[in-house]
Order: structure tokens, then C-alpha cells, then sequence
């Protein structure tokens, strides 16, 4: 354990008590809690658990959202005992409720009535058992849930300790495909196409046969090899999921106080743990209908702990509202066995929440669960209740927010980039992966932003005017209207700077690739253009200006035989056959400057491409810090200038403060520019300009 937390933790029996303030709206301070389930516990200790959260600094839980089965026991025999118990303990200790409704895991009586309610996929109907096991377009299903919800809320509406509500859990369309999901597709198909010709038109449906000639005729997609077809019925059931929490906030909304909010906890792709944008959901359109977003953030440890999947996950949340400030609804406190936090790494991960934007701390849960599933999911406590490292570093944390949490909320962030993200070319390039996925594209770009300390908003092809931003990155925009590259196009000629990466601008949005010359209608503005591409097998780099050798300059599993016009060879591939092609340009276009990137680049190359992309854009960020160093800036709710500095590494380090004259918000030490910054293993530090 970091030695300046050991008086802190050895001093703290109870932690600070929370202000009044901080028990109004949220945002006064942050909001630090757990999800708490008392119907799963072996034994009573709801006043224990209590005294434990209030010692800790706890001032919120959230209940309820996966516990249908014990709130309805029968159809239309309800049991709120469970709610109602936990609602008043925590009203009398002060700490705030968050109630999800809770619908993503049916009880057995349900699917035993309605079976067709258990969701029908490619490969057959689920069985009981998983949850998030259903159909949510059945019309029995929806009948149940909103019979729930509207009992639940009933019920609880007019209790003082909720603070909001929670639509759902993670919500997706679970591959939903049956026949009654097939008809709806049809309905739609019909609704946006309007005529058939038009369909098989924009999907070419012309090849081997698949041309569909009578609405009466038109198949399953479960079937499909035309990835036209198969990304439209992806974008459909994408909608199906904002459609059905849009559904869930309407019912909500009825019963709500003012003050009051709903969100959602939208989960990202998963590669062992949270990893890149989430396939199944479009973000920015199902957020619409929320007062505010929320994110479950799961991430490594130990020496693996780099913060960059929680500012990923924070940065695409925070951008989902237009950049308000987002809720972590869950994040681990421990979690897997290989997840168990080294000490002063749980306090790390907190602040690090904070510093992109998070206006709440959640852990996914209060104690580890004894039977089942989740068992070896851990919680804050350990499976024996009783307090742990884990549990007196929350009281650290717990603290230092009641201490000085007023000046941490509301965080403003002003990146001058952003990464263009697309669900619709993730979709696509599903079916043309040819050994890289789009998320394998997308977080290495992120991550070398990332490490060089750049403040980096996600956008998506709905987001509004891009000039805002010096620079863009657009990783592998494989599907898009023509109207989203006129856009980047208009960007670039007004003075952006676009860093665009290989198979970007290939096909329409449709997925039917383009047959002008590729890179189709950014060839102009990237000053180039080829017409083959391959697949590199140890194929080096030459003509660049960067320090790279081995593996760190050689194109990987993707390479563009480019041709430039007007545009700047920056590196070309040292190669008998391919060596007269670019691999990296740029081109003058306009007021402003495009750069192409016509392969997969080492994690090395990468640092060097956006670096430059960075410098040439002049965009403000940290020079002199590179990770395991990151910072993070914004302005808090007193319209002060807030500086985080974290230490990703078990090496005690400096980091040199370059901003005006601060004051330490952790110590109260005053902090001068151009003095070093410690920072402990593991470490934090926070300056509140003057």
C-alpha cells in the first residue's frame, strides 16, 4: 500500500459525513456507491451493510434491476418488501437510490406462460436459465414488462430517497430473429425503400439470385451471404434497441418527479473486458431519450491497469449527450480473481472516472454473491462481509469526495480532436474482416492519442458541425453516405485536419462498394488513389522520418497500393514488387490539411502518425508527459481551471506542472508552475488553478 495512505486509513473509523448539499441533485458532489441486492443475501445485515456504506462514504445504491422474479412472484401478484425494506434503510442513513426497472432477466413463471418469449436466434430459441434470454419485440414480453415497471413505479414514485431510474440493464437486441422479428424487418424494409426495384437496387441483390420479386417473397436474413442485406437487418435491430428504452422512458417519465432523472447503463465491446464501441447499440441515438447516459466500465488491473479503457469509456459517454457529464453506473471494485486491485489503484481508478467527465463512481457490487453465475465476480466486500483493502481504500475515497468532491463534479472538457466513429462500418467490416475487426483499428488510433496525453470527444455520423475540432480521426469509415464524406470533405477544405486509415470511403452506406477510383469521394481530398490492395507478410516501411526498426515498421495484415496525385508521399513500402506505391500521404486540400493512412500500422508507427497529425493540426496538449504520466483538464462548477496528473505505473514518478499557480486539492499544498509533481505508485494529483 502507498505509504501517504496508510495514516488516512488507519485514521478513518468513519468517514466525514456527507453535507445536506451533497444529498440534493447529484452533482453537488460526486455520487459514490454500489449496487446493492439485498434478496441475494444468506443472512440479515441490512443495518450492518448500512453502517459499513455510511463509513465509507457511500451516498448511493442501486436496486432492483435484476430482480423480477422477486418483485412479481406470479402473474400480477407483486412483492415490493425487498424494495421498500432498502428504500427506508437508506432514507434514515442518507444515502441516495437509484431503482432500475427490471426487466433484462424474466421470471420462470413468464417464460413458462409465454415460451416464444425466450428469444429466437440463427441458431434456435434460448433456453431458461441466462438472463437477457428474450425476445424484446414479443408483444407478451412488452405486455409483462410494462405491467412491471408500472407497478413498480406505483409504487415507489413518491419515496424521498430515489434520486432516478435505471431503463433495463445493458440493453441489446440479443440477435433477435424470429419470424415475428422477420415480418417487422419486412415492414421496415418496406417503409424505408418503398419499392422493391429500389431495395434490390441498393443491396444487389442481383447476385446468385437473391433478387427479391414479391414482398410476399422476401426471406429470412438469417440465411444471408449479401452483407448489404445483413447490415441493414444489423442497423434495424440496432433501432429496435433505442425504440425499446425510448419505450421504457415514456412509462417512466409518467411517474417521476421533477429533479429526478433516467439513464441507462450501455456497455461497450467486450475483448476480456470493455474495449471498443459496442456493435449492437447505437449510442448517440438510444441516449436521446435519457436525461443523462450511463456506462458500465469493466477494465485490467494490476500491471495491465492503464486507465485507457476508462477514458475511452468516458469520453464516448460523455460525447453520447453532446458532452454533458455521464453516470458509471457499474465499474469493479474487484471483479475477476486476476482483477484484484494492487493498493492505491481502486482510489486511481475513482479519480480517473472523474477527470473524464464522471459525475458518479458505481461499483458492480457491494458484496460478492455466495451461489450461482456470478460467484466468482467479486464485489467491494469479499464473500465473508467483513472489511478489506479494497473496502478501507473506498473510506479513503469516500472521504477525500465528501472532502473535496464540490470542485471535482461538472467537469467541462474542450478537446480540440475527435474520433469519428461508425457503427454501420463496424457492422460491414464484420463481414470483410480479413484478420482485423473495427474496434482492432479504432482503440490502437485512440490509445497512441491517449498516451501522448491528447483530450480526444467521440462523434458519430449523426453528430453535429465538426469545426469545433483541429483535428479528426476517421479509422476505417468502410461504409458511408455520400453525405458523411461531403461533410469530412467541407471540414478539410475549411482548415480541419483529417487523418483517415485505410479502407475508408470503400463502399456506401449500404455496404456496395464504390466504383469510382477508392478511396472514392475523399480521393480528391486525400490526393490520391489505387485500385489494389493486399494482404503484407513482413513488408517494411522506407522513405519515413521515424526512429522505427524490426516490427515496428512493417505494415501489418492490411496494405494499399497507393497511387499519389497531388498528394505528399510521407512512407513508402521497401519492397521488390510494391515499392513504387505510397503507404502514408498527405495532401493540401483547401484551408486544410488530409492524411491517409494506406495500412495497418505497429502500435509504434502509430504514436509517430498521430503525433505528427497532432503537432501539424497544433492542437494543445501535454508535450512533456507521455504514459505512464496521463493528464486530464477541464473547468469545474466554479468555472476553475482543474488539472489531473495520474501516475500509471508502480514506480514512484514525476510529472512536471506547466499550467498557472494551483493549489493541491488532495493535500491543500500550494502548487507552482513549473514545479514537479510526485506522484506515488499508482498515484494521483489534483490542481485547482487559482
Amino acid at each position: 500500500m502507498p505509504m501517504k495512505l496508510l495514516p488516512l486509513l488507519l485514521s478513518l473509523a468513519i468517514a466525514l459525513p456527507l453535507t445536506a448539499q451533497a444529498q440534493t441533485a447529484p452533482g453537488q458532489k460526486p455520487l459514490f456507491g454500489v449496487a446493492y441486492y439485498d434478496e441475494y443475501m444468506p443472512e440479515e445485515r441490512l443495518a450492518k451493510d448500512v453502517a459499513m456504506m455510511k463509513a465509507a462514504g457511500i451516498n448511493v445504491v442501486r436496486i432492483g434491476e435484476s430482480t423480477w422474479g422477486t418483485m412479481e412472484t406470479s402473474e400480477g401478484v407483486f412483492d415490493f418488501s425487498h424494495l421498500d425494506r432498502v428504500l427506508k434503510a437508506m432514507h434514515v442513513a442518507g444515502i441516495q437510490v437509484i431503482i432500475g426497472t427490471p426487466t433484462y432477466a424474466i421470471p420462470t413463471w413468464l417464460a413458462k406462460k409465454h415460451p416464444d418469449i425466450l428469444v429466437t436466434t440463427p441458431t434456435g430459441r434460448a433456453k431458461y436459465g441466462p438472463r437477457q434470454n428474450m425476445d424484446i419485440t414479443n408483444v407478451h414480453f412488452k405486455k409483462a414488462a410494462e405491467r412491471v415497471i408500472r407497478k413498480m413505479m406505483e409504487h415507489v414514485k413518491d419515496h424521498p430517497a430515489i434520486i432516478g431510474y435505471q431503463v433495463d440493464n445493458e440493453t441489446k437486441a440479443y440477435n433477435t430473429s424470429g419470424p415475428n422479428v422477420q415480418k417487422q424487418f419486412v415492414a421496415y424494409c418496406r417503409k424505408k425503400y418503398g419499392t422493391l426495384d429500389a431495395l434490390n437496387d441498393a443491396f444487389g441483390l442481383n447476385y446468385w439470385s437473391n433478387r427479391i420479386n414479391r414482398w410476399e417473397d422476401f426471406p429470412s436474413t438469417e440465411g444471408s451471404i449479401n452483407a448489404s442485406l445483413s447490415s441493414e437487418f444489423a442497423r434495424f435491430q440496432r433501432q429496435l434497441v433505442t425504440d425499446y428504452l425510448a419505450w421504457q422512458a415514456k412509462i417512466v417519465r409518467e411517474y417521476k418527479r421533477q429533479g429526478q432523472f433516467i439513464t441507462q447503463n450501455f456497455d461497450l465491446g467486450w475483448k476480456g473486458h470493455s474495449y471498443g464501441i459496442q456493435p449492437e447499440v447505437n449510442h448517440f441515438a438510444a441516449a436521446a431519450a435519457l436525461d443523462v447516459a450511463g456506462v458500465d466500465i469493466y477494465h485490467p488491473t494490476q500491471d495491465k491497469l492503464t486507465g485507457v479503457e476508462i477514458s475511452f469509456g468516458g469520453d464516448l459517454t460523455r460525447s453520447m449527450k453532446g458532452g454533458r457529464n455521464y453516470l458509471v453506473l457499474e465499474t469493479q471494485a474487484q471483479g475477476f480473481p486476476d482483477w484484484t486491485p494492487y493498493p492505491g489503484q481502486l482510489r486511481q481508478q475513482a479519480y480517473s472516472h472523474l477527470a473524464s467527465g464522471a459525475n458518479m463512481v458505481e461499483y458492480w457490487h457491494w458484496h460478492s454473491i455466495h451461489n450461482s453465475f456470478e460467484t466468482y465476480w467479486k464485489g467491494l466486500l469479499s464473500h465473508d462481509f467483513e472489511p478489506n483493502p479494497p473496502y478501507l481504500e473506498a473510506k479513503v475515497i469516500g472521504e477525500e469526495f465528501a472532502r473535496v468532491g464540490q470542485h471535482l463534479v461538472n467537469l467541462k472538457r474542450d478537446n480540440q480532436v475527435a474520433i469519428l466513429f461508425s457503427n454501420e462500418a463496424l457492422t460491414a467490416l464484420e463481414h470483410f474482416p480479413h484478420g482485423l475487426k473495427y474496434n482492432d483499428i479504432l482503440r490502437p488510433f485512440y490509445d497512441g492519442l491517449y498516451n501522448m496525453n491528447v483530450g480526444v470527444d467521440l462523434l458519430d455520423p449523426s453528430s453535429g458541425p465538426f469545426d469545433k475540432y483541429k483535428l479528426i480521426v476517421v479509422p476505417a469509415l468502410y461504409a458511408a453516405p455520400d453525405s458523411l464524406l461531403e461533410k469530412l470533405n467541407a471540414y478539410a477544405r475549411n482548415g480541419g485536419h483529417v487523418l483517415y486509415t485505410f479502407r475508408s470511403g470503400f463502399s456506401d452506406d449500404n455496404v456496395k462498394v464504390r466504383h469510382a477510383k477508392q478511396p472514392g469521394l475523399i480521393a480528391e481530398a486525400a490526393g490520391i488513389t489505387y485500385d489494389q490492395f493486399t494482404i503484407p507478410h513482413g513488408v517494411p516501411l522506407a522513405g519515413h522520418a521515424y526512429k522505427l526498426s524490426g516490427k515496428d515498421n512493417e505494415a501489418n495484415n492490411w496494405m494499399e497500393l497507393i497511387t499519389p496525385g497531388s498528394a505528399r508521399v510521407l512512407a513508402r513500402y521497401d519492397h521488390a514488387a510494391w515499392g513504387k506505391y505510397a503507404a502514408l500521404t498527405e495532401n493540401a486540400y483547401g484551408k486544410g490539411l488530409v492524411t491517409y493512412v494506406g495500412f495497418m500500422p505497429s502500435n509504434a508507427m502509430i504514436a509517430n502518425i498521430v503525433g505528427d497529425a497532432v503537432n501539424k493540426a497544433k492542437v494543445e496538449y501535454d508535450e512533456q508527459l507521455k504514459f505512464p504520466l496521463i493528464a486530464k483538464h477541464g473547468v469545474n462548477q466554479f468555472g476553475k481551471k482543474l488539472h489531473y496528473y495520474f501516475n500509471y505505473s508502480a514506480k514512484a514518478l514525476e510529472a512536471g506542472y506547466a499550467k498557472k499557480d494551483g493549489v493541491s486539492l488532495l493535500t491543500g499544498a500550494p502548487v507552482k508552475q513549473g514545479e514537479a509533481l510526485k506522484l506515488e505508485p499508482w498515484g494521483v494529483a489534483i490542481v485547482e488553478e487559482l
